[in-house]
């Protein structure tokens, strides 16, 4: 007997070759470790199968964002507690972050949000066509350096990942307070024939379009950075 595999597409295998993070040093708190060892079977999902089933996961179908890199947690948190209706499913690698987030979902006792401890790049292929609303990418790691471009996040195979995942009329968000950073999402994006860029304006209805303020837009408005939102929907 045979037994099939599934053979990844051409965009998600290339997602899995490059990483577009690193481990960078950041003890947790005792508070952090107990969330990580008490809170994450809660809130994570564990082992990851292909596709994910995130009816299952969630418990219901409902309007879905997805929060690649969401760092401390706060924006996703606030967007969540603002949006119930909303289930949110958040990537994150950072173990004092997820830590973070895992105590603020604790203490808020929300119920709609899900965690994985994984790199975006190996999870986002794993998830279903057309079963986001929204993807936010907030504050990625604008790797400045020229030679290290090719980490960043946002590259034509990653477009293509997120297209595929999004509903039609869904929207990707992605936030920067790196200038050329957003030049490059722009060029990248532009390649693009199933997401197109689209004005704040044209979402403001939209409550999943909301961004709340995050620690690194703080830090970067104390730098003298401009944050540049981009919103590109899918066709």
């Amino acid at each position: 007997m045979t037994t099939e595999v599934e053979t990844p597409s051409p965009a998600a295998a290339h997602m899995r070759k490059v990483r577009s993070f690193v481990r960078r040093p950041g003890r947790a708190t005792a508070a952090q470790r107990r969330a990580l060892s008490e809170l994450l079977p809660r809130y994570g999902i564990g082992e990851a199968e292909t596709p994910l089933d995130l009816a299952a996961i969630f418990g219901r179908n409902a309007r879905r964002v997805l929060d690649i890199g969401f760092g401390d947690g706060e924006a996703l948190v606030t967007n969540a507690l603002n949006n119930p209706s909303v289930d949110y499913f958040g990537i994150e690698v950072h173990e004092p972050g997820i830590g973070h987030l895992l105590l603020l979902l604790e203490k808020a006792d929300t119920k709609n949000v899900r965690v994985i401890a994984r790199d975006a790049a190996d999870i986002v292929p794993l998830l279903p066509d057309a079963s986001f609303d929204a993807v936010d990418l907030f504050f990625p790691d604008p790797w400045p350096k020229k030679r290290h471009h090719k980490r960043r996040l946002v590259q034509v195979a990653f477009v293509a990942e997120i297209a595929r995942i999004l509903k039609s009329g869904g929207f990707l968000h992605v936030a920067t307070d790196w200038a050329d950073y957003a030049r490059h999402t722009r060029e990248v994006l532009a390649e693009s024939t199933h997401l197109t860029a689209v004005e704040a304006a044209d979402l403001s209805r939209d409550p999943l379009a909301a961004r709340p303020p995050t620690k690194f837009e703080r830090r970067g408005m104390r730098l003298g950075h401009d944050v540049a939102d981009l919103y590109y929907r899918r066709s």
